[in-house]
């Protein structure tokens, strides 16, 4: 059994892997290192987190169909883990093209090579983003999500379109994984949890948008990974799955965790709600329970304490 993880130096892509390749499993990795965020940490998660590991890994990017048809080439795919993309709702703002290039052109590059190489299954990510303007709470996958607010929601809705097409002209089995708002170790600097520990520890103010009044279905990155290996045991038909944590955490509980385990207040600078954002988010998985046998286990108190362990050991006296 050979996997394909596309953005395997990805935060979520690395996990994924560790996990499958703890089990035996062969792994091929794709990513283009790109520079979204310090791809430093993208390297280290291949060379220091999957460092007891032997796979393979491309430096290639997912746009680029040509090198990675010798991917494909060069291997027996049996399943594909799609998870690379161009991420963050505030950046489609600043560079929209980048979404194109990655989410729309890389997913359809990587449903071709799936048909022209016979590859049966594919477990590709979602997003919670495509729920936008939604206001019926919890978010369930029979809602409608014709009304994305932000670049980034309408190129993963998109990606569901996508999969759809493959699947019903060429059988392909394809399940979509709508994720809410992941976190943990060896996670991505450009989302909240990171930032806010950054500059709670150097004295600098946190950026709190919708003055405070935000909730999210924080989920952690063990529980999302059970997800993700669930749906690639059970890649059958066309489906889309929440994975989040069902139960929603107000912004401010969130830094007040963090300044108890800091041992250190916050400064906080209120702002409005950003153009692209919307207030909440919350998952309703009962679709996944009953389908995946999902089962989120990790509360926000425990998993922002293993976040900060791993923090302060991978900065300890570095200058990233």
């Amino acid at each position: 059994m050979a996997i394909l993880i596309t953005g395997i130096a990805g935060f979520i892509g690395s996990n994924t892997a560790k996990r499958l390749l703890s089990e035996g499993v062969e792994v091929v990795g794709v990513d283009n290192f790109n520079d979204y965020y310090d791809p430093q940490i993208k390297r280290d998660r291949i060379a220091k987190f999957l460092a007891d590991y032997d796979f393979k890994v491309y430096e290639c990017d997912i746009a680029d169909k040509d090198k990675l048809k010798g991917v494909f080439a060069n291997h027996k795919i049996d399943k594909i883990c799609h998870l690379a993309a161009q991420a963050g709702v505030r950046y489609s703002l600043e560079n929209p093209a980048a979404y194109i290039s990655a989410n729309i052109v890389g997913t359809n590059n990587i449903l071709e090579l799936a048909k022209d190489y016979g590859i049966k299954e594919v477990v590709y990510a979602s997003s919670s983003s495509v729920y936008g303007g939604n206001t019926k709470i919890p978010f369930s996958e029979a809602d409608p999500v014709d009304n994305p607010i932000s670049l980034y929601a309408a190129t993963k809705k998109a990606n569901e379109l996508q999969a759809h097409v493959y699947h019903h002209l060429y059988g392909i089995n394809t399940v979509g994984l709508r994720f809410f708002t992941v976190y943990g170790p060896w996670g991505r600097p450009d989302m909240a949890l990171f930032k806010f520990v950054k500059a709670i520890l150097a004295g600098q103010p946190i950026d709190v948008y919708n003055n405070g009044e935000h909730r999210r279905d924080f989920t952690y990155i063990d529980d999302i990974v059970a997800g993700i290996v669930a749906a690639l045991n059970n890649c059958q038909g066309y489906q889309i799955y929440n994975l989040g944590n069902n139960q929603p955490v107000e912004l401010e509980y969130f830094i007040s965790v963090i300044e108890n385990e800091l041992g250190k207040k916050a400064i906080k600078n209120y702002l409005p709600l950003q153009v692209g954002d919307v207030p909440a988010t919350y998952a309703d998985i009962d679709k996944a329970k009953s389908q995946l046998g999902y089962e989120p286990k990790v509360g926000i108190e425990q998993g922002i304490k293993n976040f900060l362990e791993w923090y302060k050991r991978y900065y300890q006296g570095s200058n990233k």
